[in-house]
């Protein structure tokens, strides 16, 4: 019965190699060595071979099974696959079994080799992935159904872009920056300014004030310590009932007048409530002057147009009613070559001065002006030794979009002379309505 199972176990065997070669048989690495246990004397038991199913580094497909090796007197010598060429995570799991108790447990990880290898140099700790690592590559955003379509409805980074600011939405539906002070507050429409009811630096509030006038069934005018401002802003009650504007009374600056079917009579208490502007408190409801941009610019000994400085107004924040204000100081270094200095906003040009090489500074200041069909503009400028010279007229710019402030300069002619933008500042004054 031995003979034929071992018989038939060949011929399996035999089989199966025939079979493999015709496929292409794997490569086999010998792992050959003596093994000892730890007073020194040789191992004697089974070892135990179990993997799960892998692809070799010829592309053999290797299926999961076990395999029974006996050590005799330490001697082991066994022919395995290689695993670390093979597909990831491809392993030979091993037990060492004396006297039919499993001793110890351990993986190898068996590389490619024609010589014979020892059980130290396929030893792994165990848990370790072995096997090369998976192959991956970078996906697509077209590899992802819809993944395109969804990304273009999500709104872009604008040009007035800045971490660390309260975002807006512009004109052209990108995200921008909100320009002002830190202190500021963000309106609905994406503008800035002071915080407090009417955009105030200093609201000035008068609650549950009594209006002078006599209480007689009579007298129809009471008088305010201010004029409200807004007028809207004013609260009026009677005996702690609402009184409506233009139904029972009306107001004109700090005097309010009653209609006679509303005239308070003899016992009745009139509180008031409102906002102002009063000359103690000259601030209050007015929005405050605002810096776009303040900053030092470059220098140029290039005889082309040079930018040496810029102030970028995102898209919406000019409005009819706004001014801006822009200052400027260049300076001229050297005395070989005369020099150039533009100022610009959008495609309109507001300065420009030739300058002599003789003269050390060009300074002035310019501004800018909107109306309900376009814009305005006037400019100074002058030097140390240079001319006083004015300027204005009209421009057309679009403000719905962004707008640049530029700065330029130019040398006359080549030469170490450079011609430098000390310092810029742009000012928005925003519309103001203060009755």
């Amino acid at each position: 019965m031995i003979s034929l199972k071992r018989f038939a176990l060949a011929a399996v065997m035999t089989a199966g190699m025939a079979s493999s070669v015709a496929l292409g048989q794997p490569s086999l690495t010998t792992i050959q060595d003596i093994l000892y246990l730890a007073d020194g004397t040789r191992f004697n038991g089974t070892m135990f071979i179990a993997w799960n199913s892998f692809l070799s580094g010829s592309g053999s497909s290797i299926p999961a099974s076990n395999l029974t090796v006996p050590i005799v007197n330490g001697v082991l010598k066994v022919q395995l696959v290689p695993t670390t060429d093979a597909s990831a995570g491809a392993q030979y799991n091993i037990t060492y079994n004396s006297n039919g108790v499993n001793q110890f447990t351990e993986v190898w990880a068996v590389p490619p080799s024609t010589l014979p290898v020892t059980v130290r140099s396929v030893r792994v700790s165990s848990g370790t992935v072995v096997g090369p690592q998976p192959v991956t590559s970078p996906i697509l955003i077209s590899d992802v159904t819809g993944l395109q379509n969804e990304l273009s409805l999500r709104p872009l980074e604008g040009a007035g872009f800045a971490p660390a600011r309260a975002a807006v939405i512009d004109a052209a539906g990108m995200i921008d920056a909100a320009v002002g002070n830190l202190s500021d507050c963000v309106r609905v429409d994406g503008t800035s300014g002071p915080c407090g009811s009417g955009g105030g630096l200093v609201p000035g509030y008068s609650d549950s004030e009594v209006p002078s006038g006599v209480i007689d069934g009579v007298n129809t005018m009471f008088t305010l310590l201010y004029a409200p401002s807004p007028a809207a802003s004013l609260e009026l009650f009677n005996n702690g009932v609402r009184l409506a504007a233009g139904a029972d009374f009306q107001l004109s600056g700090n005097t309010i007048t009653f209609f006679a079917s509303s005239t308070p009579q003899p016992g009745d208490a009139l509180l008031a409530s409102y906002r102002y502007a009063s000359g103690s408190n000259p601030l209050g409801s007015l929005a405050a002057a605002e810096v776009v941009c303040s900053a030092t610019g470059s220098q140029t000994s290039s005889t082309n147009l040079t930018s040496l400085g810029t102030c970028t107004l995102p898209a919406g924040l000019l409005e009819n009613g706004d001014r801006l204000e822009i200052l400027f100081q260049y300076a001229h270094s050297g005395s070989a070559s005369g020099f150039s200095g533009e100022i610009q906003i959008g495609g309109t040009t507001l300065v420009l001065r030739n300058v002599a090489a003789s003269e050390t500074v060009l300074v002035g200041r310019a501004t800018f002006g909107l109306y309900s069909t376009g814009q305005q503009w006037d400019a100074q400028s002058w030097g140390g030794s240079l001319a006083f010279q004015t300027g204005a007229g009209a421009a057309a710019e679009n403000v719905t979009q962004e707008l640049t402030v530029n700065f330029l300069g130019q040398m006359a002619a080549a030469g170490s002379d450079a011609v430098s933008l000390n310092n810029f500042t742009v000012i928005r004054y925003p519309a103001q309505t203060n009755p």
